[in-house]
């Protein structure tokens, strides 16, 4: 196997454990590979508010791609690197619809500053647990009224493979739909993936999609490893996800992707 250029990584159920910690072995190997001139890219559908508690874990390149692509954050900059959000008035019609198919799904979304929901969304328990206050807003209109980074709808007893199907069928390719784990819609501008957003990180940097090395373990990471030149899924990943990687790594409590760079890297 060629030695990557570039590593990209979704955080949850793939680098970070599921006590919400990384390892201090996995911080090892990190730091290891970005010692030998490979960034170590993180690539997450997390909010920049639940990314930046592990941003002490970026390396020299100091990027992280979050919100499922919609934003590349600049760490040491403190501030936005590439935004690619969902027009209002896209937004807008995408969420009428939904609600229209699905009258229970309940919707917030997702700023650079923050993250607003309408009446009956029910906190995420990270913004509960860390005191991440939402602003309530009476109407979608007012919900909507400016460009938005992810647009979320969350139906709690719903299948999230079921949800993200009904979903689709709804509203088309307006928007692109995926989900992370749980029956918790999430909605980015049509051409936003982590694997557009990625290519164009990369195209900064001048490597090619054949020179990165990718992992993750839920569905809205399958556009990135399809796309990067070598994947893994983890051992306890999507069924669809294990389906589509080059390779499995072991599960994210038995530190998986430290585990292959380590051999990769012959650290």
């Amino acid at each position: 196997m060629t030695t990557p250029r570039l590593v990209a990584t979704d955080l949850d159920g793939t680098l970070v454990r599921s006590d919400g910690t990384i390892s201090p072995y996995t911080a090892e190997v990190l730091a290891a590979v970005e010692a030998l001139g490979t960034p170590v890219v993180f690539v997450t559908g997390r909010p920049l508010r639940w990314t930046a508690v592990l941003f002490d874990h970026v390396g020299e390149h100091g990027l992280a791609v979050v919100s499922n692509g919609a934003l590349v954050w600049d760490v040491a900059r403190h501030e936005p690197r590439l935004e690619r959000p969902i027009e209002p008035d896209v937004a807008l019609g995408v969420a009428r619809d939904l609600r229209a198919a699905l009258p229970e799904l309940r919707f917030a979304v997702e700023t650079v500053e923050g993250w607003s929901m309408e009446p009956g969304y029910a906190r995420h328990d990270a913004d509960q647990e860390h005191g991440f206050d939402a602003r309530q807003e009476s109407s979608l209109e007012d919900l909507l009224g400016q460009p938005v980074l992810k647009l979320l709808g969350r139906q709690d007893d719903a299948d999230p493979d079921d949800l993200v199907a009904a979903a689709v069928r709804a509203v088309g390719d307006r928007v692109n739909v995926t989900h992370s784990s749980f029956p918790l819609l999430e909605i980015s501008a049509a051409a936003v993936t982590k694997a557009s957003t990625l290519a164009l990180l990369c195209a900064d940097l001048g490597i090619e999609a054949a020179e990165v090395m990718a992992f993750g373990d839920m569905p809205n990471d399958l556009p990135m490893l399809t796309w990067a030149g070598t994947s893994y899924s983890m051992a306890d990943a999507h069924p669809s996800v294990v389906a589509a990687a080059d390779h499995v790594a072991p599960g994210h409590d038995e530190d998986g992707v430290a585990q292959v760079l380590a051999g990769v890297f012959d650290l």
